[in-house]
């Protein structure tokens, strides 16, 4: 059973309107949420999110930061981690059927969650939950009377659903199911808000259905806008798009310099503080012709400083101007120990420079490894040698022989 302990809950009108304007895409249903908000009752904010990657990126942490924000005001926020509805697999915004993770992949994506998500919340003041501890005990009626409270045209209706059906591609019975646990998750949690990325809006709107078909008040909804990845994309892992909050402060700020100048604006306006006024003197600068670098450079300070200090900002930053701008190579290079006869391969692999043998020659061939004096790496078996290697576009590391 759930109690709402009495707490200092803010209802301050402009901090409300920040919440339900910065970054927002819609609110369902917003004058309910909006007198919720402003009653001083403790509310409970509910966020799924499925380990379906190890790491968290920028474009997650969106709808993170925006839980954080209602923390602020004083409600209980509940970080519900989908490790049963993972294994199912959620088919928002999926152009084709989702594969199931296997328990085993579930649990090794999941080792460092609670650490990522405590860089942006206060961990001491969630509800953190795994929706397994209650789907997993569903039986075959349980899960046929949730099925009743959908009809078969509402699922392919769907618009992904319906775009793959017109196309002919395959839609998995299994895929009909995820909405249906989505939704029930929000009937043990009791939650009052559910929020999410706006391709989540379907999903996010079965929790009112099912909340109702079990006589209970229906959740609001509140969506997020979808942040694009470094090449213009959605931002996914496995476009290889990402900036991941747990990056190496260089790797973070290097890629937030590689970002399209007409991403500046939303990365802003998602990623950071920095004040919506301000962002639209920063924008009214570039539009009358002030180089972007200078905004795109603050931009990287303000994310590196958010995720790891304001001193490993400064030093990121003093090592792109060097590398980047000067064609040097950073003072605090990564220093990797390796022993005679070891493989190139095996070296970068081991210590997660690359994440697979696969992208280490896909680099190779791409001529994405070099040592500093421009040699280009050709051969995948060639021995690891005492030096320094450029890794991709902006990763440097030092061998040094045990």
């Amino acid at each position: 059973m759930f109690f709402n302990k009495k707490v200092e809950v803010a209802t301050d009108e402009n901090k409300i309107n920040e919440i339900l304007s910065r970054g927002v895409e819609d609110v369902f249903v917003k004058d309910d949420l909006i007198s919720k908000l402003k009653s001083g009752k403790q509310l409970r904010i509910k966020l799924g999110v499925d380990p379906t990657s190890p790491n968290i990126h920028l474009g997650r942490a969106v709808v993170i930061r925006k839980l954080r924000d209602f923390q602020k005001l004083g409600h209980k926020v509940i970080f519900l981690i989908g490790d049963f509805t993972a294994l199912i697999g959620d088919p928002s915004d999926k152009l084709d059927k989702r594969p199931m993770l296997t328990e085993q992949k579930i649990k090794e994506n999941l080792k460092t969650y609670k650490e990522q998500v405590g860089k942006i919340i206060d961990l001491k003041n969630v509800e953190f939950k795994f929706n397994s501890q209650w789907l997993s005990k569903l039986n075959f009626k349980e899960v046929a009377e949730l099925a009743e409270t959908f009809s078969v045209s509402q699922m392919t209706g769907r618009r992904n659903f319906k775009d793959r059906l017109d196309n002919s591609v395959e839609v998995s019975l299994r895929e009909f199911l995820y909405p249906l646990m989505q939704g029930y998750d929000s009937v043990v949690l009791k939650s009052d808000i559910e929020i999410g990325g706006f391709d989540q809006l379907f999903n996010l709107k079965a929790g009112r259905i099912i909340q109702k078909h079990f006589g209970m008040k229906e959740q609001d909804v509140l969506t997020v806008q979808m942040l694009e990845g470094t090449d213009g994309r959605k931002m996914s892992s496995s476009w290889g798009n990402i900036v991941a909050i747990n990056d190496f402060p260089n790797d973070m700020y290097g890629k937030i310099m590689a970002l399209r100048d007409e991403l500046i604006d939303k990365y802003f306006l998602l990623c950071t503080d920095v004040s919506t006024e301000e962002i639209n003197i920063i924008n009214e600068e570039i539009k009358n012709g002030k180089n972007p670098k200078e905004a795109k450079m603050r931009l990287a300070r303000e994310i590196v400083t958010i995720y790891h200090s304001k001193k490993d900002a400064e030093s990121a930053e003093k090592n792109w101007v060097e590398t980047f701008s000067k064609g040097g190579v950073p003072d605090d290079v990564e220093v990797l120990k390796f022993k005679e006869g070891k493989g190139l391969i095996d070296v970068l692999v081991e210590n997660k420079v690359v994440e697979s043998r696969g992208e280490f020659r896909r680099l190779i061939n791409g001529g994405g490894i070099k040592k500093t004096d421009g040699t280009q790496i050709k051969d995948p078996n060639i021995l690891a040698e005492n030096d320094t290697y450029k890794i991709g576009k902006r990763r440097f590391v030092k061998l040094e022989l045990e």
